[in-house]
């Protein structure tokens, strides 16, 4: 697996941060879900972490849980960290090399921020960081997401235009050899759906979802390049407009 450099990706969500609320619906949705998992209550002392927080969605979830807690938010983008408005420290910060120390956190939080992630670095970082018993909270993206833009795609170049995205399996094992054993998965598909090929891809723009890690291609797609994708992607409407899939994945349990 490889993934973007992180300046491109801190550049990709400064950018997005204006629109990403409007456009997050899965995102949003994905948290409701690794939120049933957390648990009915923490010690008043409990420190909790949001590794990846965006504008801060999730942050009145985990307050439920721990309403006297010290939660902190955490991001590589500032833009994003700007548009927190619920009462959090803040941290800005790669996930691979978290500024806290060790086994200081109660609960370890992350949605759909470790497919930008080294998987290994960021479990290492999520093992360091964590107590012992401590919870461990984690939504991302598996191999199916963004299925039919990658088959469009396919008639037009020889690119990569999405992430290798990661198998959930293979995170399970790669969290267990960091020292999460017996985590819980639980995976779901979740797709939307749009008038068009433009307005699709202004969507995956809005949540900052555009940026790809080597072998990308550099130059815009020209007229005739387009066309082809449309006409491609076209193959695939379905009654409701044209499909994008998220292939959510859960991992959940404790250290």
């Amino acid at each position: 697996m490889t993934t973007p450099v992180r300046h491109r990706i801190r550049q990709s969500f400064e950018r997005a941060a204006a629109t990403y609320d409007a456009a997050a619906w899965v995102q949003r949705l994905a948290c409701h879900t690794l939120a049933r998992e957390l648990p009915s209550a923490l010690p008043a002392t409990a420190c909790l972490l949001d590794a990846g927080c965006g504008t801060g969605y999730a942050l009145p979830l985990l307050r439920s849980c721990a309403p006297q807690s010290l939660i902190l938010s955490c991001d590589l983008a500032p833009a994003m960290l700007a548009r927190v408005a619920e009462p959090s420290a803040r941290l800005l910060s790669d996930l691979e090399n978290l500024p806290l120390p060790a086994q200081g956190l109660d609960l370890y939080w992350s949605s759909l921020a470790w497919q930008w992630c080294d998987p290994q670095r960021a479990l290492a970082e999520a093992r360091r960081v964590l107590r012992p018993g401590g919870y461990f909270l984690l939504c991302s993206l598996g191999p199916e997401t963004f299925v039919e833009l990658r088959t469009a795609f396919s008639a037009v170049d020889d690119y990569p235009h999405t992430l290798a995205f990661q198998s959930p399996e293979m995170m399970r094992e790669l969290a267990h050899q960091a020292g999460f054993p017996g985590l819980r998965l639980i995976r779901q598909r979740e797709t939307l759906h749009y008038p068009d090929v433009r307005s699709l891809l202004r969507a995956v723009k809005a949540v900052g979802a555009n940026q790809l890690g080597h072998g990308r291609r550099t130059g815009l797609l020209g007229r005739d390049a387009f066309a082809r994708l449309r006409a491609a992607y076209e193959v695939q409407r379905a009654t409701a407009g044209l499909p994008l899939s998220y292939d959510l994945f859960f991992l959940f349990g404790t250290g």
